[in-house]
Protein backbone atom coordinates (compact mmCIF):
# COMPACT_ATOMS: atom_id res chain seq x y z
CA UNK A 1 0.00 0.00 0.00
CA UNK A 2 0.99 3.51 -0.32
CA UNK A 3 2.24 5.19 2.70
CA UNK A 4 2.06 9.11 3.22
CA UNK A 5 5.28 10.19 3.86
CA UNK A 6 5.37 14.17 5.81
CA UNK A 7 7.49 16.39 4.58
CA UNK A 8 10.91 16.09 6.86
CA UNK A 9 11.66 19.87 6.01
CA UNK A 10 8.27 21.30 6.39
CA UNK A 11 9.84 22.91 9.51
CA UNK A 12 12.34 24.60 7.99
CA UNK A 13 10.04 26.41 5.10
CA UNK A 14 7.13 27.04 7.70
CA UNK A 15 8.87 28.20 11.14
CA UNK A 16 11.77 29.83 12.45
CA UNK A 17 14.17 29.22 15.03
CA UNK A 18 14.53 25.33 14.05
CA UNK A 19 17.29 23.76 15.26
CA UNK A 20 19.49 20.71 14.14
CA UNK A 21 17.78 18.62 16.56
CA UNK A 22 14.15 19.41 15.61
CA UNK A 23 15.35 19.15 11.50
CA UNK A 24 17.38 15.42 12.58
CA UNK A 25 14.11 14.38 14.34
CA UNK A 26 11.79 15.50 11.56
CA UNK A 27 14.01 13.38 9.13
CA UNK A 28 13.75 10.20 11.41
CA UNK A 29 10.01 10.48 11.81
CA UNK A 30 9.61 10.65 7.85
CA UNK A 31 11.57 7.46 7.97
CA UNK A 32 9.69 5.88 10.48
CA UNK A 33 6.15 6.61 8.85
CA UNK A 34 7.48 3.76 6.34
CA UNK A 35 8.34 1.14 8.97
CA UNK A 36 6.05 1.41 11.98
CA UNK A 37 7.28 -1.39 14.23
CA UNK A 38 5.14 -0.54 17.08
CA UNK A 39 2.10 -1.23 15.25
CA UNK A 40 3.15 -4.40 14.56
CA UNK A 41 4.07 -6.21 17.59
CA UNK A 42 7.63 -6.35 18.95
CA UNK A 43 9.05 -9.04 17.41
CA UNK A 44 11.47 -8.95 14.61
CA UNK A 45 10.44 -10.93 11.55
CA UNK A 46 13.28 -12.45 9.61
CA UNK A 47 11.61 -12.21 5.98
CA UNK A 48 13.26 -15.47 5.44
CA UNK A 49 10.56 -17.27 7.08
CA UNK A 50 12.89 -20.87 7.75
CA UNK A 51 16.88 -20.35 8.54
CA UNK A 52 16.60 -23.36 9.97
CA UNK A 53 16.95 -24.85 6.44
CA UNK A 54 20.36 -23.72 5.99
CA UNK A 55 21.72 -25.95 8.98
CA UNK A 56 19.14 -28.72 8.37
CA UNK A 57 18.98 -29.08 4.81
CA UNK A 58 22.64 -27.67 3.53
CA UNK A 59 25.28 -27.72 6.08
CA UNK A 60 24.59 -31.05 8.05
CA UNK A 61 23.91 -33.18 4.11
CA UNK A 62 24.51 -31.34 1.32
CA UNK A 63 28.54 -32.59 0.82
CA UNK A 64 28.40 -29.50 -1.21
CA UNK A 65 27.72 -26.80 1.36
CA UNK A 66 29.57 -28.02 3.78
CA UNK A 67 32.63 -28.65 2.33
CA UNK A 68 33.14 -24.80 0.99
CA UNK A 69 31.57 -23.52 4.56
CA UNK A 70 34.26 -25.53 6.90
CA UNK A 71 37.34 -24.53 3.82
CA UNK A 72 35.86 -21.25 4.79
CA UNK A 73 35.86 -21.08 8.59
CA UNK A 74 39.32 -23.30 8.55
CA UNK A 75 40.98 -20.88 6.44
CA UNK A 76 39.61 -17.99 8.31
CA UNK A 77 40.43 -19.68 12.22
CA UNK A 78 44.15 -20.00 10.69
CA UNK A 79 44.80 -16.58 10.23
CA UNK A 80 47.21 -15.40 13.39
CA UNK A 81 45.70 -12.70 15.10
CA UNK A 82 47.28 -10.43 18.34
CA UNK A 83 46.10 -8.02 21.07
CA UNK A 84 47.82 -4.78 21.21
CA UNK A 85 47.45 -1.51 22.22
CA UNK A 86 47.87 1.73 19.82
CA UNK A 87 50.74 3.43 20.43
CA UNK A 88 50.06 5.94 17.14
CA UNK A 89 46.57 6.47 16.03
CA UNK A 90 47.42 8.21 13.18
CA UNK A 91 49.80 5.17 12.14
CA UNK A 92 47.24 3.17 13.03
CA UNK A 93 44.49 4.44 10.55
CA UNK A 94 47.26 4.53 7.66
CA UNK A 95 47.62 1.01 8.31
CA UNK A 96 43.78 -0.02 8.15
CA UNK A 97 43.69 1.94 5.04
CA UNK A 98 46.28 0.66 3.40
CA UNK A 99 44.95 -2.52 4.19
CA UNK A 100 41.65 -1.90 3.04
CA UNK A 101 42.64 -0.97 -0.20
CA UNK A 102 45.22 -3.86 -1.05
CA UNK A 103 43.01 -6.64 0.91
CA UNK A 104 46.69 -7.70 2.51
CA UNK A 105 47.91 -8.63 -0.90
CA UNK A 106 50.83 -5.88 -0.91
CA UNK A 107 53.37 -5.00 -3.83
CA UNK A 108 56.97 -5.61 -2.17
CA UNK A 109 56.92 -1.45 -1.54
CA UNK A 110 53.65 -1.62 -0.19
CA UNK A 111 54.99 -4.70 2.52
CA UNK A 112 57.49 -2.45 3.61
CA UNK A 113 54.93 0.46 3.98
CA UNK A 114 52.61 -1.60 6.21
CA UNK A 115 55.51 -2.83 8.44
CA UNK A 116 56.79 0.80 9.15
CA UNK A 117 52.84 1.06 9.94
CA UNK A 118 52.75 -1.79 12.41
CA UNK A 119 55.59 -1.27 14.03
CA UNK A 120 54.87 2.36 14.16
CA UNK A 121 51.10 1.83 15.86
CA UNK A 122 51.68 -0.89 18.29
CA UNK A 123 53.62 -0.71 21.39
CA UNK A 124 55.43 -3.70 21.36
CA UNK A 125 54.32 -6.25 23.98
CA UNK A 126 51.36 -8.05 22.82
CA UNK A 127 48.36 -8.54 25.27
CA UNK A 128 46.69 -11.91 26.49
CA UNK A 129 43.12 -13.21 25.26
CA UNK A 130 41.18 -11.36 27.64
CA UNK A 131 39.63 -14.68 28.82
CA UNK A 132 42.23 -17.76 28.51
CA UNK A 133 39.18 -19.96 26.85
CA UNK A 134 36.26 -17.84 25.72
CA UNK A 135 33.92 -20.20 27.94
CA UNK A 136 34.59 -24.24 29.39
CA UNK A 137 33.66 -25.94 26.70
CA UNK A 138 35.39 -24.49 23.49
CA UNK A 139 38.71 -22.97 22.84
CA UNK A 140 39.42 -19.55 21.31
CA UNK A 141 39.82 -21.75 17.82
CA UNK A 142 37.21 -23.42 18.36
CA UNK A 143 34.72 -19.90 19.10
CA UNK A 144 35.54 -18.40 16.19
CA UNK A 145 35.37 -21.09 13.80
CA UNK A 146 31.64 -22.25 15.02
CA UNK A 147 31.36 -18.22 14.69
CA UNK A 148 32.55 -18.36 11.00
CA UNK A 149 30.56 -20.97 10.34
CA UNK A 150 27.12 -19.43 11.25
CA UNK A 151 28.53 -16.40 9.71
CA UNK A 152 28.39 -17.96 6.61
CA UNK A 153 25.22 -20.11 6.92
CA UNK A 154 23.05 -17.70 8.76
CA UNK A 155 24.68 -14.22 8.07
CA UNK A 156 24.51 -13.81 11.53
CA UNK A 157 26.89 -14.17 14.55
CA UNK A 158 25.58 -13.20 17.84
CA UNK A 159 28.17 -13.32 21.14
CA UNK A 160 26.40 -13.88 24.43
CA UNK A 161 28.87 -12.55 28.04
CA UNK A 162 27.99 -13.78 30.95
CA UNK A 163 28.64 -11.64 33.85
CA UNK A 164 28.62 -11.96 37.84
CA UNK A 165 25.29 -11.71 39.53
CA UNK A 166 25.26 -8.26 41.33
CA UNK A 167 27.84 -6.99 39.82
CA UNK A 168 27.48 -4.53 37.22
CA UNK A 169 30.52 -3.39 36.15
CA UNK A 170 32.53 -6.56 36.50
CA UNK A 171 34.32 -7.94 33.80
CA UNK A 172 32.81 -11.00 31.74
CA UNK A 173 33.28 -14.49 32.91
CA UNK A 174 32.92 -16.08 29.63
CA UNK A 175 31.62 -15.82 26.17
CA UNK A 176 29.49 -17.95 24.18
CA UNK A 177 28.65 -18.57 20.60
CA UNK A 178 24.44 -18.57 20.02
CA UNK A 179 22.83 -20.84 17.59
CA UNK A 180 22.18 -18.38 14.87
CA UNK A 181 19.38 -20.29 13.18
CA UNK A 182 17.29 -20.42 16.78
CA UNK A 183 17.79 -16.76 17.41
CA UNK A 184 14.69 -13.67 17.49
CA UNK A 185 14.65 -10.71 18.05
CA UNK A 186 12.59 -8.30 20.15
CA UNK A 187 11.95 -5.08 20.01
CA UNK A 188 11.35 -2.32 22.18
CA UNK A 189 7.26 -1.17 22.25
CA UNK A 190 6.90 1.46 19.36
CA UNK A 191 10.34 1.18 18.47
CA UNK A 192 12.08 3.16 15.45
CA UNK A 193 14.18 1.83 12.71
CA UNK A 194 16.31 5.34 12.34
CA UNK A 195 16.91 7.41 15.88
CA UNK A 196 19.29 7.58 18.77
CA UNK A 197 17.72 4.28 20.65
CA UNK A 198 19.03 0.96 19.81
CA UNK A 199 15.51 -0.69 19.02
CA UNK A 200 16.67 -4.31 20.39
CA UNK A 201 14.77 -5.28 23.48
CA UNK A 202 16.68 -8.67 24.02
CA UNK A 203 16.90 -11.80 22.24
CA UNK A 204 15.05 -14.35 22.69
CA UNK A 205 16.15 -18.56 21.55
CA UNK A 206 13.55 -20.52 20.54
CA UNK A 207 13.60 -24.34 20.32
CA UNK A 208 10.49 -26.35 20.17
CA UNK A 209 8.53 -24.99 23.76
CA UNK A 210 11.84 -23.60 24.96
CA UNK A 211 12.32 -20.24 25.14
CA UNK A 212 15.40 -18.62 26.51
CA UNK A 213 15.94 -14.66 26.72
CA UNK A 214 18.86 -12.54 26.42
CA UNK A 215 19.26 -9.31 27.57
CA UNK A 216 20.50 -6.99 24.62
CA UNK A 217 23.64 -5.12 26.51
CA UNK A 218 25.05 -9.02 26.91
CA UNK A 219 24.92 -9.89 23.13
CA UNK A 220 26.92 -8.78 20.22
CA UNK A 221 25.61 -9.54 16.73
CA UNK A 222 28.13 -9.61 13.58
CA UNK A 223 26.51 -9.84 10.48
CA UNK A 224 26.30 -9.61 6.67
CA UNK A 225 24.13 -6.49 5.09
CA UNK A 226 20.25 -7.52 4.85
CA UNK A 227 18.67 -4.81 2.09
CA UNK A 228 15.13 -6.95 2.75
CA UNK A 229 13.63 -4.01 4.88
CA UNK A 230 10.22 -4.66 6.33
CA UNK A 231 7.54 -2.92 8.71
CA UNK A 232 8.59 -5.54 11.34
CA UNK A 233 12.40 -5.22 11.57
CA UNK A 234 13.78 -7.52 8.58
CA UNK A 235 16.92 -6.17 8.21
CA UNK A 236 18.06 -6.49 11.75
CA UNK A 237 18.73 -9.94 10.83
CA UNK A 238 21.91 -10.78 8.74
CA UNK A 239 20.80 -12.01 5.52
CA UNK A 240 21.85 -15.53 4.58
CA UNK A 241 24.34 -15.99 1.79
CA UNK A 242 22.86 -19.58 1.09
CA UNK A 243 19.43 -18.22 0.39
CA UNK A 244 20.26 -16.86 -3.14
CA UNK A 245 21.58 -20.30 -4.20
CA UNK A 246 18.72 -21.96 -2.34
CA UNK A 247 17.82 -24.02 -5.59
CA UNK A 248 20.86 -25.17 -6.55
CA UNK A 249 20.96 -26.81 -2.75
CA UNK A 250 17.86 -28.41 -3.20
CA UNK A 251 19.07 -29.76 -7.12
CA UNK A 252 21.86 -31.56 -5.66
CA UNK A 253 20.11 -32.89 -2.66
CA UNK A 254 17.36 -34.15 -4.80
CA UNK A 255 19.75 -35.50 -7.03
CA UNK A 256 21.67 -37.24 -4.38
CA UNK A 257 18.43 -38.98 -3.22
CA UNK A 258 17.61 -40.24 -6.07
CA UNK A 259 21.31 -41.32 -6.87
CA UNK A 260 20.19 -43.73 -3.53
CA UNK A 261 17.34 -44.63 -4.79
CA UNK A 262 18.60 -45.79 -8.30
CA UNK A 263 21.32 -47.85 -6.09
CA UNK A 264 18.63 -49.23 -4.19
CA UNK A 265 16.84 -50.85 -6.97
CA UNK A 266 19.61 -51.89 -8.52
CA UNK A 267 18.96 -49.53 -11.84
CA UNK A 268 15.66 -51.57 -12.46
CA UNK A 269 12.83 -49.31 -12.21
CA UNK A 270 9.74 -50.29 -14.43
CA UNK A 271 6.90 -52.50 -15.59
CA UNK A 272 6.76 -56.52 -15.69
CA UNK A 273 4.08 -57.89 -18.18
CA UNK A 274 3.21 -60.39 -20.53
CA UNK A 275 5.77 -60.65 -23.47
CA UNK A 276 2.42 -61.42 -25.52
CA UNK A 277 0.65 -58.65 -25.04
CA UNK A 278 -2.36 -60.73 -26.45
CA UNK A 279 -2.30 -63.05 -22.68
CA UNK A 280 -2.04 -60.28 -20.17
CA UNK A 281 -0.43 -61.63 -16.43
CA UNK A 282 -3.45 -62.28 -14.60
CA UNK A 283 -3.28 -60.54 -11.27
CA UNK A 284 -2.05 -63.31 -8.88
CA UNK A 285 0.53 -64.48 -11.57
CA UNK A 286 1.56 -60.54 -11.29
CA UNK A 287 1.79 -60.64 -7.37
CA UNK A 288 3.58 -64.23 -7.22
CA UNK A 289 6.55 -62.57 -9.72
CA UNK A 290 6.59 -59.58 -7.26
CA UNK A 291 6.95 -62.04 -4.15
CA UNK A 292 9.57 -63.90 -6.03
CA UNK A 293 11.36 -61.14 -6.87
CA UNK A 294 11.77 -59.89 -3.44
CA UNK A 295 12.60 -63.40 -2.34
CA UNK A 296 15.54 -63.13 -5.30
CA UNK A 297 16.67 -59.85 -3.99
CA UNK A 298 17.28 -60.35 -0.49
CA UNK A 299 18.59 -63.91 -0.50
CA UNK A 300 22.39 -64.41 -0.05
CA UNK A 301 22.97 -67.74 -1.44
CA UNK A 302 24.93 -68.49 -3.94
CA UNK A 303 22.05 -69.68 -6.27
CA UNK A 304 19.21 -67.82 -4.44
CA UNK A 305 18.91 -64.87 -7.35
CA UNK A 306 18.13 -68.04 -10.32
CA UNK A 307 14.19 -68.88 -10.55
CA UNK A 308 11.58 -69.57 -12.95
CA UNK A 309 8.48 -68.75 -14.59
CA UNK A 310 6.09 -70.40 -16.36
CA UNK A 311 4.52 -67.37 -18.20
CA UNK A 312 6.55 -65.43 -21.40
CA UNK A 313 7.07 -61.97 -19.63
CA UNK A 314 8.77 -58.61 -20.56
CA UNK A 315 10.07 -55.57 -18.98
CA UNK A 316 9.54 -51.98 -19.98
CA UNK A 317 11.89 -49.47 -18.47
CA UNK A 318 10.32 -46.27 -16.97
CA UNK A 319 12.77 -44.24 -15.26
CA UNK A 320 16.09 -42.55 -16.60
CA UNK A 321 19.79 -43.89 -16.49
CA UNK A 322 22.56 -42.18 -14.86
CA UNK A 323 24.02 -41.77 -18.13
CA UNK A 324 20.95 -40.30 -19.58
CA UNK A 325 20.25 -37.62 -16.88
CA UNK A 326 23.77 -36.66 -16.25
CA UNK A 327 23.44 -35.93 -12.67
CA UNK A 328 27.52 -35.34 -12.14
CA UNK A 329 27.01 -32.51 -14.47
CA UNK A 330 24.36 -30.91 -12.88
CA UNK A 331 26.30 -31.59 -9.31
CA UNK A 332 29.14 -29.67 -10.46
CA UNK A 333 26.92 -26.53 -11.61
CA UNK A 334 25.40 -26.07 -8.90
CA UNK A 335 28.81 -26.61 -6.63
CA UNK A 336 30.11 -23.67 -8.59
CA UNK A 337 26.95 -21.68 -8.03
CA UNK A 338 27.44 -22.53 -4.12
CA UNK A 339 31.12 -21.69 -4.20
CA UNK A 340 30.12 -18.14 -6.16
CA UNK A 341 27.54 -17.30 -3.25
CA UNK A 342 30.51 -18.14 -0.93
CA UNK A 343 32.81 -16.19 -2.60
CA UNK A 344 34.91 -19.19 -2.93
CA UNK A 345 36.70 -21.06 -5.61
CA UNK A 346 36.05 -24.62 -7.05
CA UNK A 347 39.43 -25.21 -7.86
CA UNK A 348 40.12 -25.81 -4.12
CA UNK A 349 37.45 -28.76 -3.68
CA UNK A 350 39.34 -31.53 -5.65
CA UNK A 351 37.88 -30.15 -9.01
CA UNK A 352 38.41 -32.17 -12.04
CA UNK A 353 39.47 -29.67 -13.85
CA UNK A 354 43.20 -29.57 -15.31
CA UNK A 355 44.85 -27.77 -12.49
CA UNK A 356 48.36 -26.14 -12.79
CA UNK A 357 50.14 -25.43 -9.08
CA UNK A 358 50.55 -21.58 -10.13
CA UNK A 359 46.34 -21.56 -10.88
CA UNK A 360 46.16 -23.34 -7.38
CA UNK A 361 48.69 -20.65 -5.50
CA UNK A 362 46.44 -17.71 -7.36
CA UNK A 363 43.38 -19.57 -6.51
CA UNK A 364 44.32 -19.73 -2.67
CA UNK A 365 45.36 -16.41 -2.78
CA UNK A 366 42.24 -14.88 -4.05
CA UNK A 367 39.93 -16.49 -1.95
CA UNK A 368 41.92 -14.75 1.28
CA UNK A 369 41.99 -11.36 -0.61
CA UNK A 370 38.11 -11.44 -1.25
CA UNK A 371 36.58 -13.55 0.73
CA UNK A 372 38.69 -14.30 4.60
CA UNK A 373 39.49 -10.88 4.46
CA UNK A 374 36.09 -8.85 4.12
CA UNK A 375 35.16 -11.61 6.94
CA UNK A 376 37.83 -10.52 9.35
CA UNK A 377 36.85 -6.91 8.79
CA UNK A 378 33.51 -7.65 10.33
CA UNK A 379 35.06 -10.01 13.32
CA UNK A 380 37.87 -6.79 14.35
CA UNK A 381 35.69 -4.19 14.63
CA UNK A 382 33.30 -6.33 16.87
CA UNK A 383 35.72 -7.40 19.11
CA UNK A 384 37.36 -4.06 19.14
CA UNK A 385 34.38 -1.94 18.89
CA UNK A 386 32.41 -4.02 21.91
CA UNK A 387 34.42 -7.65 23.60
CA UNK A 388 37.86 -5.59 24.50
CA UNK A 389 35.56 -2.35 26.09
CA UNK A 390 33.86 -4.97 29.00
CA UNK A 391 37.53 -5.91 30.15
CA UNK A 392 39.43 -3.85 32.41
CA UNK A 393 43.00 -3.13 31.47
CA UNK A 394 42.58 -3.47 27.52
CA UNK A 395 41.92 0.22 26.88
CA UNK A 396 43.40 1.55 23.88
CA UNK A 397 44.05 -2.07 22.96
CA UNK A 398 42.67 -3.63 19.44
CA UNK A 399 42.44 -7.25 18.02
CA UNK A 400 44.66 -7.39 14.55
CA UNK A 401 44.17 -10.51 12.38
CA UNK A 402 47.12 -10.45 9.63
CA UNK A 403 46.24 -12.32 6.31
CA UNK A 404 49.95 -11.43 5.27
CA UNK A 405 51.34 -13.92 7.06
CA UNK A 406 49.70 -16.81 5.62
CA UNK A 407 51.81 -18.95 3.33
CA UNK A 408 49.98 -18.51 -0.22
CA UNK A 409 50.26 -14.52 0.54
CA UNK A 410 53.96 -14.37 1.06
CA UNK A 411 56.12 -12.87 -1.39
CA UNK A 412 58.21 -14.54 -3.74
CA UNK A 413 61.11 -15.64 -1.96
CA UNK A 414 63.83 -15.38 -4.68
CA UNK A 415 62.62 -11.82 -6.09
CA UNK A 416 61.90 -10.66 -2.26
CA UNK A 417 65.58 -11.47 -1.49
CA UNK A 418 67.07 -9.35 -4.42
CA UNK A 419 64.52 -6.55 -3.62
CA UNK A 420 65.91 -6.68 -0.06
CA UNK A 421 69.44 -6.64 -0.76
CA UNK A 422 69.05 -3.36 -2.93
CA UNK A 423 67.23 -1.53 -0.77
CA UNK A 424 69.68 -2.09 1.78
CA UNK A 425 72.45 -1.17 -0.11
CA UNK A 426 71.36 2.00 -1.41
CA UNK A 427 70.16 3.03 2.16
CA UNK A 428 65.81 2.45 1.30
CA UNK A 429 65.66 0.18 4.46
CA UNK A 430 67.36 -1.36 7.65
CA UNK A 431 68.57 -4.36 8.16
CA UNK A 432 66.22 -5.74 10.36
CA UNK A 433 63.54 -3.86 8.33
CA UNK A 434 64.70 -6.20 5.53
CA UNK A 435 64.63 -9.39 8.01
CA UNK A 436 61.03 -8.42 9.26
CA UNK A 437 60.18 -8.26 5.37
CA UNK A 438 61.13 -11.78 5.44
CA UNK A 439 59.57 -13.34 8.20
CA UNK A 440 63.06 -13.78 9.51
CA UNK A 441 63.68 -12.90 13.91
CA UNK A 442 65.34 -9.57 14.06
CA UNK A 443 68.72 -9.25 15.52
CA UNK A 444 69.63 -7.50 18.64
CA UNK A 445 72.73 -6.11 17.62
CA UNK A 446 71.53 -2.20 17.39
CA UNK A 447 73.37 -1.63 14.06
CA UNK A 448 71.23 -3.73 12.40
CA UNK A 449 68.63 -0.93 12.82
CA UNK A 450 71.09 1.55 11.29
CA UNK A 451 70.58 2.49 7.72
CA UNK A 452 73.75 1.69 5.67
CA UNK A 453 74.86 1.57 1.94
CA UNK A 454 77.33 -1.11 0.57
CA UNK A 455 80.61 0.10 0.69
CA UNK A 456 82.35 -0.57 4.21
CA UNK A 457 79.14 -0.66 5.76
CA UNK A 458 78.92 2.79 6.22
CA UNK A 459 76.02 4.79 7.50
CA UNK A 460 73.82 6.57 5.00
CA UNK A 461 75.67 10.01 7.18
CA UNK A 462 79.01 8.71 6.53
CA UNK A 463 78.57 7.86 2.66
CA UNK A 464 77.44 11.42 1.78
CA UNK A 465 79.83 13.34 4.12
CA UNK A 466 83.04 13.83 3.56
CA UNK A 467 85.39 12.07 6.36
CA UNK A 468 87.14 15.74 7.30
CA UNK A 469 83.33 16.96 8.38
CA UNK A 470 82.08 13.71 9.96
CA UNK A 471 85.42 14.24 12.50
CA UNK A 472 84.91 17.81 13.07
CA UNK A 473 81.29 17.18 14.18
CA UNK A 474 82.00 13.88 16.43
CA UNK A 475 84.85 15.98 17.83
Amino acid sequence: MALGIRNPFYFTRNRTGVTEEDLQRAVSNAFNQAFLWGSYGTEALDDDQNTKRYIDLAYNINPDVYSVINQISSKFNSVPYYINRIDNQKSYKKLKSLNNATKFNYSIPQLFKSISFQSESFKEDALPMPLENPNPFQTWSEFFKLSDTFLQTNGTVYWYFEKPLLRENADPTAMYVLPSHLMEIVLKPNSEIIGNENPVDYYMLKEGYQYVKFPEEQVITIKYPNPNYSQNGANLYGMSPLRACWKNIMATNKGLDLAVNNLKSGGAFGLIHAKDNQTPLTEDQGKSIKERLKEMDASTEDLGRISGVSAAIGFTRISLTTDELKPFDYFSYNLKMVCNVLGWDDKLLNSDKALTENNLEIAQKRVVSNKIVSDIKLFEEAFNNKVLPMFSGYENAVIYWNPSELPEMQQDYETMVNWVSKAVDVGLITRNQGLMAMNIPLNDDPNMDVITVKDDVMTLEEAILPSDEIRIRQN
